[in-house]
């Protein structure tokens, strides 16, 4: 019985982020069933966007856009692609070999919203040369997000998707709406859709066998650099589902002393200081374990 037999496009956005790009390809060149593209859309770097050449066609986007614009770009590298299957991968991640496989399989079984796990690693684990047995046995679990060893858990918590490493067919992705571009910049755009596949009776899937592993860089913690966008998107996402996202993050701008939740509202008290970014711009941990 043949299961896979829709294309799959993996789909990336990036922006100066021109190493973890080249290790994403790297990951993807040892795919045991290479994905039928590599759709890149460039968040208007100051660079422009260059990989090397690789065993499966690679298309690059660019859109103009200020800030991060990951709903918007993530929409665009949709609209691009060809494939029936897309398989969404952060361009800090690095896909593991059978991951293309393993989720090409799983789409063409299962009509919903599929995330696989994701191993993070430490400073230069994955700084030029690596195997990936070597890979598997640095990687970090994620703390709160369990998945299965083999096949497939259902979850039930929406809030628990995650836009890292993702897989949803084409056409469920379009009816949906893609990602909504009223959230502009950093922020609660993936928590967004994931609810609205569980309001549109998609189910949401944990996928085990496969996964990516998640390239060290130093982050904010918590991100003040995107203070705006969460503060507007946090509103933005509250008076949808009424309640407020990011709560981790907003209650640290609220111990700083930078806004004050209302009841359905957030009043900004003031702007994080240079200072401050400064100092919270030390932590090395990724901003999705927060």
């Amino acid at each position: 019985m043949a299961l896979a037999v829709m294309t799959l496009s993996v789909l990336t956005i990036v922006k100066n982020r021109s190493s973890h790009l080249a290790q994403l390809v790297e990951g993807l060149r040892r795919s045991h069933r290479p994905p039928s593209e590599l759709v890149i859309v460039d968040m208007a770097s100051t660079s422009p966007v260059d990989i090397a050449p690789a065993p499966f066609p690679t298309r690059i986007v660019r859109i103009d856009l200020p800030g991060l614009p990951l709903a918007a770009a993530r929409n665009a590298a949709a609209r691009a692609a060809h494939g029936e299957m897309l398989l969404f991968l952060d361009v800090d991640c690095i896909a593991m070999a059978a991951l293309t496989g393993v989720m090409a399989d799983n789409l063409a079984c299962h009509d919903a919203l599929i995330c696989a796990e994701v191993l993070y690693l430490g400073p230069n684990d994955a700084d030029g040369p690596w195997q990936e047995s070597d890979l598997l046995e640095r990687g970090a679990r994620h703390p709160v997000r369990a998945f299965p060893r083999h096949g497939v858990r259902r979850e039930d918590n929406a809030g628990l998707f995650w836009s890292l490493v993702f897989g949803i067919r084409r056409r469920r992705f379009f009816d949906l709406g893609g990602f909504d571009e009223q959230f502009t910049g950093y922020g609660a755009e993936d928590t967004d859709f994931g609810f609205r596949a569980r309001a549109h009776d998609l189910p949401l899937l944990f996928m085990g066998e496969a996964g990516a592993f998640h390239q060290y860089h130093d982050s904010f913690d918590p991100p003040l650099q995107h203070f705006d966008d969460i503060v507007r998107n946090a509103g933005l996402f509250r008076n949808r589902w009424q309640f407020w996202p990011m709560d981790g993050w907003l209650a640290a701008f609220e111990d700083m002393g930078l806004i004050v939740r209302h009841d359905t509202a957030i009043e900004v008290l003031r702007s994080p200081s240079s200072a401050e970014l400064a100092l919270t711009g030390l932590s090395g941990r990724s901003e999705k374990l927060s």
